[in-house]
């Protein structure tokens, strides 16, 4: 196996929450492998954002302003993918919110809000793209993002934590169901990562709580957008041609878990 196994070229890839964060990186970093990328968020300024600097690199980027919520509207930009493209290769559901309270003062509304977003629309982002796999017959490969939310307990992150546990649940059922069909399924699962969704209300609090998660990593600090996008290229690609139903956990070591 060589670098070429990370060539994208002639692939096409859809990327949900690529206005920002690990979606804009990912769909950034897919399209510099060669990938024609399709790049789904609601923030339609942050999408266009995300689009240019595909464009101005030299790569091919389609924007679709969309809601994960809003399964037709996924299927539209599934379909456009496919026009464009010929068929999916890839598809990353990245899309996600972040919502902060203790157990005690989570409401069911809270807790519907981020199941509806980071759960199920991933889950409609997966079903999408692989009836259109199928279809196609050519296999492909999805990626999905848990979180390090997932291997322990978070204070204040019941709704996350409880969302991004089914995504890792969804993401091994699906791949024992799809690899028949040369679809491969994988999670990333990023310990603390700086990010517009990380981001606290103040510098001070920002900082406070970059530095009580780096202290938490073996390799002493959090991450950046761009290092957790090399593990989506990675599970998208060749390279891991023999992956699938894996969780890969970029998190600076702060959960080793067999």
């Amino acid at each position: 196996m060589t670098v070429t196994a990370y060539d994208l070229t002639g692939r096409t890839a859809l990327v949900t929450g690529a206005a920002g964060g690990i979606g804009r990186a990912s769909a950034v970093l897919l399209a510099h492998a060669g990938a024609a990328v399709h790049c789904a968020d609601r923030d339609e300024e942050g999408l266009a954002y995300t689009a240019a600097l595909i464009t101005r690199a030299g790569g091919t980027a389609h924007a679709h302003p969309l809601d994960v919520t809003d399964r037709s509207a996924l299927a539209e930009a599934v379909e456009a993918a496919v026009r464009t493209g010929g068929r999916l290769d890839i598809a990353a559901a990245i899309a996600g919110i972040m919502h902060r309270s203790s157990v005690l003062e989570t409401h069911e509304a809270d807790l519907d809000r981020v199941l509806d977003i980071n759960f199920k629309g991933v889950l409609r982002t997966c079903q999408e793209a692989t009836r259109s796999m199928i279809a196609a017959g050519t296999g492909g490969s999805i990626v999905t993002m848990a979180s390090g939310a997932i291997d322990t307990g978070a204070p204040g992150l019941l709704c996350y934590g409880a969302a991004k546990a089914a995504v890792v649940q969804l993401t091994k059922t699906l791949a024992s169901e799809v690899g028949r069909h040369g679809i491969r399924v994988n999670a990333v699962a990023p310990g603390w990562v700086r990010t517009p969704m990380t981001a606290r209300d103040d510098e001070a609090s920002q900082r406070q709580a970059e530095t009580a998660s780096a202290r938490m990593a073996p390799l002493g600090r959090v991450g950046e957008a761009e290092e957790i996008a090399h593990s989506v290229l990675y599970l998208a690609s060749d390279a891991a041609s023999f992956t699938t139903g894996q969780i890969l956990r970029p998190n600076g070591g702060v959960a080793m878990p067999w």
